[in-house]
């Protein structure tokens, strides 16, 4: 069951800023990975689920519901930490945290407590003089202190010391365990490879890839970077297997008798009696990250040396 519906959504704010014909689908008991740097169109997407901002053309819905004709509704069952923080200044974190609790109609503060233990918040104090990475703890806790059944997170990590982003992390993966569906949006390779089911990178406004993060941790594709012991086993060893193409020599580095190949799983034992002929220093396999993934969109002088990603580019 689709719970989040991005469909050809565009808003063109001119001078090629905005999103442009997005869509993407976020199944019920999903973590969507949302990924790309700054200014590519991550939160502009997200203000559109929310009901914030209406499309200039394309629809988004939440439960079916179209998001801008049904902003109230759609807030009841949804959970949202903003990229950035706007906090009324006026209030301490504890006369913030029972201003939430009455608008969303809570008598109970058991979940609430256990959120601010778990965050380490600190809430006496003044919104004015707390630090980043405290409203952020507070951001938290009040975007899922109703226990909501979907989450939208938009670099909800942002400003907070390495520790707390751990324990975020974590709190993530048990909100999956319980069912909850939810949308993260990020540039930190690690909270998206650590959380995500599916995985969308977006640049330039527009969706470049969508695929299941499994089939990238677990390509059939291999790299292994190899180490000969002189010179004559480098050169005998290219002689053997690059010239004739029987395997894939990905680059070499004469200067240290170094060449990496790639080649697929089922193969790792046929290059492995090729290599039993020469002497080496070293044979190690290269993982191909999610890092990597993406360079490949967003770096062009890179060049992937890894598997395949099996990915809809």
């Amino acid at each position: 069951m689709s719970v989040l519906q991005v469909e050809h959504l565009t808003k063109d704010y001119g001078s090629g800023r905005g999103v442009f014909d997005v869509s993407f689908e976020v199944q019920k008991g999903e973590v969507f990975g949302f990924l790309g740097p700054n200014g590519a169109g991550k939160t502009t997407t997200i203000r559109h689920i929310m009901g914030f901002s209406r499309p200039q053309s394309g629809t988004t819905a939440v439960e079916g519901l179209d998001s801008w004709k049904n902003y109230y509704t759609i807030q009841r069952n949804l959970g949202y930490l903003p990229g950035e923080i706007a906090l009324p200044e006026a209030l301490t974190g504890t006369q913030f945290i029972k201003m939430m609790a009455e608008l969303r109609g809570m008598s109970d503060p058991t979940h609430t407590d256990y959120l601010i233990k778990k965050f380490e918040l600190e809430p006496s104090g003044g919104l004015k003089r707390m630090s980043l990475g405290m409203k952020r703890k507070l951001a938290i806790v009040t975007a899922f202190m109703h226990d909501p059944q979907i989450l939208v997170l938009d670099e909800p990590t942002s400003g907070l010391d390495p520790m707390m982003q751990e324990i975020f992390i974590r709190y993530i993966q048990e909100e999956k365990e319980r069912g909850k569906t939810i949308l993260l949006s990020s540039h930190i390779f690690a909270e998206v490879d650590a959380t995500c089911d599916r995985i969308a990178i977006i640049k330039d406004g527009r969706l470049v890839s969508t695929f299941i993060a499994n089939d990238l941790r677990h390509s059939e594709s291999k790299t292994f970077k190899i180490e000969f012991a002189s010179k004559e086993d480098f050169e005998g060893f290219r002689e053997q297997v690059e010239y004739p193409k029987k395997l894939d020599v990905i680059s070499v580095k004469r200067h240290r008798n170094q060449a990496k190949v790639l080649i697929n799983d089922a193969d790792v034992n046929a290059l492995i009696a090729i290599l039993s002929d020469y002497s080496l220093n070293f044979f190690t396999e290269i993982k191909f990250t999610l890092e990597d993934y993406f360079m490949k969109f967003y770096d062009r002088n890179a060049k992937v040396e890894g598997g395949s990603a099996n990915a809809a580019d």
